[in-house]
């Protein structure tokens, strides 16, 4: 017997005792096949960030005490700063905003749009002053850009303290209006329907006080003014489009294009549906002309998207600018009627994989751990 055919069998004698005794959160054991794969990217996966605790719908109890948004602002920070180091311009954060804390909810819970909407903007209002360390980002060189009026002026009121406070708070209608109106910016803010219609029933309605503030109050706005607050070094724009109009993405895009220098980060925007084609164009020309020419060229940063499908439940996940992560959930019975979770980490890719990659990913993965 040769010594390299010798070893090979040692080596796999190793790995298939290993996937016998490794009881611990992480497996990356399964089939032959699986454990072949896995060594392949055993020189990348070591330097891997794993997935943070408490994701699973099945760990409630521990979700609802560990500060798991905390834990996705720490990676995302690390995954912007690298962004920006490698001069990316456009990024985009993606995780579940209502995981953790004592109303902690999944994938398989109750929610609305509203309830998304202000764990998105707590979650970015944290996220905010962790930048301030860095000159360049303070004297409000953070623009935190709010989806509409009413929500800039909620924070403000909520989030009083100097250090966030720090940041500029203004809304996509007013960056637009005060940004894209030169020949290379494709012309000025594009109002939902309604939006006019609301807006002069406002001013109507406040007589010679003027604005009624029924769209929100105009004072929450801080002054965007050059060679101060502006250009902006950093925007974090809050959940646009998703569960509002679509003209957030166009407006985006508008705004990207007459402050090409100034970082977008975009969080929970719902990239994957603009990109995925859920909005036809026939319906949305405007949102459709937007995709592949500024959409498709964000870079994820923080990603994390929970999957199921047959009874098999799995992850996809990126830290910028690690490969991305598909992890296979394995749930069993545990003490006191509380399951167990583990992770199977299934592969690793350059390329972000679509869904219905994933979904045979995992559904593959399961058989073959059974």
């Amino acid at each position: 017997m040769s010594q390299v055919l010798l070893a090979a069998l040692v080596s796999l004698a190793i790995l298939v005792s290993g996937c016998n005794a490794f009881t611990s959160t992480y497996k990356r054991c399964g089939s032959v096949s699986s454990v072949f794969g896995q060594q392949q990217q055993s020189s990348s996966a070591l330097n891997l960030t794993p997935l943070p605790k408490g994701i699973s719908p099945f760990e409630k109890s521990l979700s609802k005490n560990i500060d798991i948004q905390g834990d996705f602002r720490k990676s995302s920070k690390k995954a912007i700063d690298a962004a920006i180091g490698n001069n990316m311009k456009r990024v985009e954060i993606e995780f579940p905003p209502l995981l953790g804390g004592s109303q902690s909810k999944s994938q398989f819970d109750d929610f609305d749009n509203i309830q998304e909407l202000d764990k998105n903007k707590e979650w970015t209002m944290q996220l905010a002053p962790t930048f301030l360390g860095e000159k360049e980002y303070q004297k409000g060189r953070v623009w935190m850009i709010f989806p509409d009026l009413k929500e800039c002026e909620l924070a403000k009121a909520e989030w009083a303290g100097q250090r966030y406070q720090e940041a500029t708070f203004t809304t996509i209608q007013a960056v637009t209006n005060y940004l894209a109106t030169g020949e290379n910016s494709g012309g000025g803010y594009d109002a939902p329907w309604g939006e006019n219609l609301m807006s002069g029933l406002s001013k109507i309605m406040g007589g010679k006080d003027g604005d009624a503030g029924l769209l929100g109050d105009q004072a929450s706005l801080d002054p965007l003014v050059e060679g101060e607050n502006s250009p902006a070094r950093l925007w974090l724009v809050i959940q646009p489009g998703n569960g509002g109009p679509v003209e957030d993405w166009v407006n985006c895009e508008k705004m990207a294009l007459s402050s090409p220098d100034t970082t977008m980060v975009v969080i929970n925007g719902a990239l994957d549906k603009v990109r995925g084609g859920f909005y036809p164009a026939v319906f949305f020309p405007k949102l459709a002309a937007t995709v592949d020419r500024f959409w498709k060229k964000f870079e994820p940063a923080f990603y994390l998207k929970p999957f199921s499908d047959k009874g098999v439940y799995g992850w996809l996940y990126r830290v910028y600018p690690e490969p991305w992560q598909v992890h296979l959930e394995i749930v069993k019975p545990g003490k006191d009627g509380n399951a167990e979770v583990e992770y199977m980490l299934v592969d690793t890719m350059d390329e972000k994989p679509s869904y219905d990659k994933v979904e045979s990913m995992l559904l593959s993965a399961s058989q073959a751990n059974k």
